[in-house]
């Protein structure tokens, strides 16, 4: 079944109806193991701005590009 047949039938639920079936469908991603490479109580280390100075400066001066620029 493809998603354009579902579909027609879905919006015809009323707002409870749809408010269960996402609860479902994302119940079932949940359950599904290649849906997310995330495991739970896991860390992950995330790349972020802080400490990366270089990243700043380059940002700085595309600011200053843009106000000569206007």
């Amino acid at each position: 079944m493809t998603l354009a047949e579902v579909l027609p039938a879905a919006r015809q639920l009323s707002a409870a109806e749809k408010l269960k079936l996402i609860r479902i469908l994302a119940e079932d991603l949940e359950i599904a193991e290649d849906i997310s490479p995330l495991e739970p109580f896991k860390t992950y280390d995330l790349s972020t701005p802080y400490d990366c100075f270089g990243a700043g400066a380059v940002l700085m001066e595309v600011l200053k590009q843009s106000d000569v620029n206007q």
